[in-house]
């Protein structure tokens, strides 16, 4: 693993649940996750080979540092990088035509209940892709997609995503203070519900969320007037696909 920081450390502590075993590099931690290998400088390890090389460096250092990992890579491994708007193809011509996979995760990884997308070029499609999707599904939610493309757009919804839960909830706590809660009480009020109305959504066999919203909306009460003034005008509709869309746009802009 090459480099590992807040995301990377993230899913190397579920990764880690496997089978497999780690070494990372990077000079700037202290201590890695229990049971992986930390070293501090490629040159420490120059003469081993490995299955996977995990790609967890800023996108705009991996040109200088990436071809040095190529000559250490197992006959039959691959790259996999979760460094946002890397390419398939740039990554498997840094490392010297290897099959490429890309994984764009969430940060909710780290407590397990991550939402990651993948993709993989034509060579990493197989095996390579399914160790992946695996060790991925260890995180959260994992979900193939077909094109790259897709990648960008799974970074528009769920990479970002979290933020724009956050931000709600936190003017969701707001307006409940306002009302006259403490910040304990509004906080555990909302995220309550938050928490309690997404579990019902996860339900097997769970209605639509129409229908969800439907059967706690009765006619001329509470939450229809609320709601009214939530997305009566389709402010919110609007405003979330706009959020996609900038999100989106800006993913394509850093490929």
């Amino acid at each position: 693993m090459v480099g590992c920081g807040k995301m990377g450390g993230a899913l190397l502590s579920h990764w880690m649940q496997g089978n497999e075993q780690f070494t990372v590099v990077d000079p700037a931690l202290d201590s890695a996750p229990d049971g992986a290998r930390l070293v501090r400088d490629r040159s420490e390890i120059a003469s081993e080979t490995f299955d996977v090389v995990i790609v967890a460096i800023k996108p705009q250092m991996i040109d200088d540092i990436l071809p040095d990992y190529a000559s250490m890579l197992s006959e039959n491994g691959y790259v996999l990088s979760i460094a946002a708007g890397c390419s398939l193809s740039r990554l498997s011509r840094l490392m010297g035509g290897a099959p490429a996979v890309r994984v764009m995760p969430n940060l909710p990884a780290a407590v397990g209940k991550g939402v990651s997308g993948l993709c993989a070029d034509d060579k990493g499609q197989g095996p390579a892709l399914a160790h992946a999707e695996a060790m991925m599904g260890r995180t959260g939610t994992a979900v193939v997609v077909d094109s790259e493309d897709k990648i960008d757009r799974v970074t528009a919804v769920a990479g970002s995503g979290p933020g724009y839960v956050f931000e709600i909830a936190r003017a969701y706590v707001a307006a409940a203070m306002e009302m006259g809660f403490d910040e304990d009480e509004a906080r555990a009020l909302v995220l309550g519900t938050i928490e309690g109305a997404t579990a019902m959504a996860l339900e097997p066999g769970a209605a639509g969320l129409e229908d969800l919203r439907n059967s706690v909306t009765s006619k001329g009460g509470t939450t229809a007037a609320g709601l009214d003034a939530l997305n009566g005008d389709g402010t919110i509709s609007r405003k979330m696909r706009e959020t996609l869309k900038a999100a989106y746009n800006r993913a394509v802009e850093l490929r």
